[in-house]
Formats: structure tokens, C-alpha cells, sequence
């Protein structure tokens, strides 16, 4: 056995990074030499050199990032920043964490679990693909072993964080939500402002002769002009029209669309409106300023507010979950979502209807009532539907299963291990009836492909909720079985109803094989013992398994 005593962890393909390094330095003595020569802070050389600097800079703490750990505990640092340490006696736990990418990359790093709660991320080693992942392995259990050694690790089992996973962060979906909020809110003050400035628009006359400049701003007033030239902007660009001699006003945007149905020299008649141009109008083309209504603001407020929904749901995940072991699968947050979107349906119409205060009216009341009890319904079953049920409730609350004789029964089921019966991970269901438990990689009809599952080989460890390393395949709402195959662990993972109809199915299985070995000896007492097939000794479990982790066995049957 190899005792390990030192680990060090530099950052890999290291020569592209001093490469990198290397360009950063001429890049700097470029800037330097040229700001010398010509004296000038505002010169295109002297901005590339600084910045081909600054990345050389970046690349030189990569370079030079190292994570090493020995008997005292674990330091990591670089040139460019001071070197920090934990003791192994102040860590409590070893974990790795996921990170993903903007285009669903996964990255693995380690994270260190201090005594008083706090975590930290090691910048090194990181995978971010299968090709650097042994490696990545191989420095986590070299760490492990050492925290083994000098430390004292509050658990031998290793805890896996990922986005799914209850010691998960709520930062960023705390932010969303509030920022949502804050959003519908200024909606909601612009909801009356909005609905006055569009009503005071429609209800506006043309300024009768001899009304003062200081009272014309609430009255229509109309002046000639002519277009000197039209801008159509492309795209998001905006467009506008221009005016001769700058009178009454030098230029106005306008739509695309109303841009387009103007030509230079095009002889206009312009309606002012509280000092702004409101309407273009010629001979072949109108244009019009677009005034939104208030059901249009109170319909996006609502809107924001339901988004906010969302991100407060999976907060409200978390908070129910705290009690569970950090690397545990919290349920998802999609029934929420559900209960949102039907809520949208009744709110957003009654809100562009009725944006400031609804009408006190039979229909409108109806209205409101029937939606509110809509959702407070939804509200209802999807906090049910999201509970967290441990395998100590289903089991209470399982029927005993039961198979029709001579019909094939096909279970959505995975085993998460590479094995003689289900090879390069390719069953993605288990079928049970007529003819021993199989992996089969389709949802039937018939048995092709079938691979029995040595059911005599197999014993139940116990059975769980899903954790962050039964990686993200696995739904939230299955359970995960700890076999023992032979001496090798393999997990298999199903709904809950389906694992106990597997489980009980294998241990059908097996105890057939067992009586039939039995029988066997029976006839051969003569002779003497005889083992079973794989030629070892073991218990035969059947019926419910034992309680192992974080669950129980199934219903028993």
C-alpha cells in the first residue's frame, strides 16, 4: 500500500500559459517604448501593449497557481496572490462541487467544508472534460487520504454539490426574484400615470385662436413643414425624419415603418402636443406616436410579477430541504412554474381589462374570485406534489406488488454502474413478468435485447433519495437501491414504486435459485455440501431489504 505523504497540483498545458505570458511582456515593453517615444497616453500601440499586459498578467497567476498539501493541511496560492492554509484538524469534509458552463459545460472542483460551516473552493485541480477527469480523481483521493491520515473526516462518504442538490446556493435565484419584484413594482406606480397621459391624449382638442403659449401644451396645435430627408435605421437602429430650415423642429423619430412612407420635399402638417411632435401627417402617409395604455403597463407588471415566481419557488425548495444532507436532490420546482403559467392566463387578461381598480360588477367579481381559487388549488397540489418524501414514508404507504402471470411488465429503471448486464450503461428499463428480471434498452414490446440480471449475485444495502453523484440522469423524484453485486457496488435507480417492484422481483428471483440449490443439496446429502452457483457463501435476503444511508428497504412484500 503507497503511503501518500505530499500532493502538488499545478495548472496543466502549462507552456501555452507562459507563452501567454511571454506575449504580455512584449506587449508591456511595446507600451512602455512607444509612450517613451511619442509621448502620447492616447495611441493605439500604447492601448494594445497595455492590454496584451494585462492578459499576460492573468496568465502569469495561472501559470503560477499551485494547491499543495502535507501533513499540516492544505495551501494554495500564486506570484500574484499571498498563499493561504487550513489546517487538517479545521477542515471537516472534502466535497466536489459542479459548475456550469454558459453552454452546459460541467466543471468539477473541490471545495473544503471548515468546521464552523463555511466552504471553499480549491482553484485547482479542475475537469472540465473526461480526458483531464482521471487525473482529477486521482489528486481528490491522494487529498482524502491525506485528511484521512493527519485529519478527521466527519464522514467517509463523498459528498457531490451540483445544481439540483440541496447545499445548492440560493444567491443568484434570491437576486432574480428581488430584482423581478422591483421591477413589477415600478410597473405597477407607472400603471396610473401611463392611464392618465393616454386618456389625456385622446380627450385633447386643437387650441382655439387666441390661446396663450403657456396653456398650448394641452391642446393640439398643427404647423406646416417640409422634409428635408428620411433616416431608416436598420435593425434596432432608430429612424427619423428631418425638417427644412430646422422649423418647427429640427428632426423626429418615428417607426421604421412610418420612415419609409415619407419622400424628400413631402409637404407635412405637424400636431404638437405638450411641446413634442405627436403626429406627421401628408398627403399619401400618416404617421402617429404610440401611446401605451394602462392595461398594456398593468399587464407587464403582473407579468414581472409572476416571473418572480420562479426563482422564489426554488428558494422556498431550499428552505424546505435545509435539513437534508448537503448532496442530497432537492424536487423540482416545476409545478410551481405550472401553477404560474395558469395564473397568468386569468390575471393577465383581467389586468389589461380592468388595469387601476376593477369595477365592482357581478361579472368582474365572478371573475377574480373563480381565478383566485384556481390558483390557491395549484398552490395546493404542487406543494404536495414537491414534498420531500424519504423511502421511509413510501414504504409505509406501498401496496404490496403484485405481476400478472405470463405478461411482461416494462419499469423505467437504470442501473448508474457499467456491468456484464447492462454494458456501457445502455438499459433504460427493466422488465419483470414472464421469465427472470431483465435490462432491456426500450420500453418493450418483447424481450430484445434482453440481459438477465444475476439476481443470486445481488443483495439490497438499502435504499435512498438521489444524491448530487448519481449525476443529473437521474429524476428528482426516484430513489436510488445500494446493491452489493458480488463484492462490487452498483446502484440502481427508479420511481419509487417501480424500485419496490424490482427489488421485490429480485428477491423472488434469488430465493428460487436459493431453494433450487437448497433441493439440490437435499438429494446430495450423500455427497456432501454443495455451494452455490458462483461457488460462495452468503445470506440470501429476500423480502424487504435492510435500511442503509439515508432510507430503508421498499414495501415488503
Amino acid at each position: 500500500m503507497t503511503v501518500v505523504r505530499e500532493v502538488s497540483v499545478r495548472s496543466l498545458r502549462r507552456r501555452p500559459l507562459w507563452v501567454c505570458v511571454g506575449v504580455g511582456a512584449a506587449g508591456a515593453v511595446l507600451a512602455a517604448g512607444r509612450l517613451v517615444h511619442s509621448g502620447a497616453f492616447v495611441d493605439w500601440w500604447v492601448g494594445g501593449g497595455l492590454l496584451a499586459a494585462l492578459v499576460g498578467v492573468a496568465f502569469l497567476h495561472a501559470v503560477t497557481l499551485e494547491v499543495s498539501a502535507d501533513a499540516y493541511g492544505v495551501r494554495y496560492g500564486s506570484l500574484l496572490r499571498r498563499h493561504r492554509s487550513m489546517r487538517w484538524g479545521d477542515i471537516a469534509d472534502l466535497r466536489v462541487h459542479i459548475q456550469y458552463g454558459r453552454h452546459g459545460e460541467e466543471y468539477f472542483r473541490i471545495g473544503v467544508l471548515l468546521r464552523d460551516g463555511r466552504t471553499r473552493r480549491l482553484p485547482l485541480p479542475v475537469s472540465g472534460s473526461r480526458d483531464d477527469r482521471p487525473d482529477f480523481d486521482a489528486k481528490l483521493d491522494a487529498l482524502r487520504a491525506l485528511h484521512r491520515r493527519h485529519g478527521n473526516p466527519e464522514s467517509d462518504h463523498l459528498a457531490v454539490i451540483s445544481k439540483r442538490t440541496a447545499g445548492r446556493g440560493t444567491t443568484a435565484p434570491l437576486v432574480l426574484c428581488l430584482l423581478l419584484l422591483a421591477a413589477a413594482g415600478l410597473a405597477a406606480w407607472l400603471v396610473p400615470v401611463t392611464g392618465a397621459t393616454k386618456k389625456a391624449w385622446d380627450s385633447a382638442v386643437p387650441c382655439a385662436a387666441g390661446t396663450p403659449s403657456a396653456e398650448r401644451g394641452s391642446c393640439l396645435t398643427t404647423l406646416p413643414a417640409v422634409i428635408a430627408r428620411t433616416e431608416v435605421g436598420e435593425a434596432k437602429q432608430p429612424s427619423r425624419l428631418y425638417f427644412a430650415d430646422g422649423r418647427p423642429v429640427d428632426r423626429v423619430t418615428v417607426s421604421r415603418e412610418g420612415a419609409q412612407g415619407f419622400r424628400t420635399g413631402d409637404r407635412v402638417e405637424l400636431t404638437l402636443w405638450r411641446g413634442q411632435v405627436r403626429v406627421v401627417t401628408a398627403e399619401h402617409h400618416v404617421w402617429r406616436e404610440h401611446f401605451t395604455s394602462a392595461g398594456s403597463v398593468a399587464v407587464l407588471a403582473a407579468a414581472l410579477a409572476l416571473a418572480a415566481g420562479y426563482p422564489g419557488a426554488r428558494v422556498l425548495m431550499h428552505r424546505r430541504g435545509r435539513r437534508l444532507p448537503d448532496d442530497e436532490v432537492l424536487p423540482s420546482a416545476l409545478p410551481f412554474a405550472g401553477v404560474l403559467v395558469v395564473t397568468a392566463l386569468w390575471l393577465l387578461p383581467f389586468c389589461y381589462v380592468h388595469p387601476i381598480v376593477p369595477p365592482a360588477s357581478p361579472g368582474t367579481l365572478a371573475w377574480a374570485a373563480a381565478g383566485s381559487l384556481v390558483t390557491l388549488g395549484l398552490l395546493v397540489l404542487a406543494w404536495r406534489a414537491t414534498r420531500i418524501r424519504t423511502p421511509q414514508e413510501v414504504t409505509a404507504t406501498a401496496a404490496a406488488p403484485r405481476e400478472a402471470a405470463g405478461e411482461d411488465v416494462f419499469l423505467a429503471a437504470r442501473f448508474l454502474e457499467s456491468t456484464d448486464y447492462n454494458p456501457n450503461h445502455f438499459g433504460t428499463h427493466v422488465v419483470l413478468g414472464d421469465g427472470p428480471p431483465a435490462v432491456v434498452p426500450h420500453p418493450g414490446p418483447g424481450r430484445f435485447a434482453a440481459r438477465p440480471v444475476p439476481a443470486h449475485r445481488l443483495t439490497v444495502e438499502g435504499v435512498r433519495r438521489p444524491r448530487g453523484g448519481d449525476g443529473d440522469g437521474v429524476p428528482r423524484g426516484w430513489h436510488v437501491a445500494e446493491l452489493d453485486d458480488a463484492g462490487e457496488p452498483v446502484r440502481l435507480a427508479a420511481a419509487p414504486a417501480d424500485l419496490s417492484r424490482i427489488l421485490h422481483a429480485l428477491g423472488a428471483a434469488r430465493a428460487a435459485v436459493d431453494a433450487a440449490a437448497a433441493g439440490a443439496v437435499g438429494e446430495d446429502e450423500r455427497v456432501g455440501p454443495v455451494l452455490p452457483r458462483d461457488g460462495f457463501e452468503r445470506s440470501t435476503v429476500v423480502g424487504p431489504p435492510p435500511t442503509a444511508g439515508h432510507g430503508p428497504s421498499p414495501a415488503p412484500g
